[in-house]
């Protein structure tokens, strides 16, 4: 059943599938937690999750919000990252059907603090035998930090 409330859908059948391949319950604030991250693009704070909730007209409480987000994580649906400003943004890593998910650097304003994907961006990280084990292995997440297009005109 596809879910659209305030602009917002997403398809539950799809969202509930992804949760038992994942080993979770189809519980209804996770359901409609997964199912409000399927239509973000990029990476997402807990306070904009809870205010896209709301907007959609759907009523779960922060706390239950930030704990559906995090099981999300642990399990591998979403990535949680800290983009140096002390706050925890999650984003979407299970594919859609017949994509796989796409690993990509992030660039990060260093004015107003929008984060954006840079997908189709590729960054080369060279690591040599003193790096960091995660370097060499390239298990690292790729940050960039600059200004924006709407503050480099300021």
């Amino acid at each position: 059943m596809k879910k659209t409330t305030a602009g917002v859908s997403w398809n539950d059948s799809d969202v509930r599938a992804t949760l038992r391949k994942a080993g979770l319950r189809g519980t209804t604030p996770r359901v409609a937690v997964l199912g409000w991250m399927t239509t973000t693009r990029g990476p997402v704070s807990h306070a904009d999750v809870v205010r896209g909730l709301e907007a959609a007209h759907v009523g779960i409480d922060r706390a239950t919000v930030y704990r559906n987000l995090v099981d999300l994580a642990e399990c591998g649906i979403l990535r949680r990252t800290d983009f140096g400003d002390h706050v925890w943004r999650f984003e979407l890593l299970a594919a859609k059907k017949g994509e796989r998910p796409v690993d990509h650097p992030h660039f990060v304003c260093t004015d107003c603090g929008e984060v954006s994907c840079l997908t189709g961006v590729a960054v080369q990280i060279v690591g040599n035998a003193a790096a960091p084990r995660a370097v060499r292995s390239r298990d690292v997440d790729v940050q960039l930090a600059g200004r924006c297009n709407d503050c480099s005109h300021k």
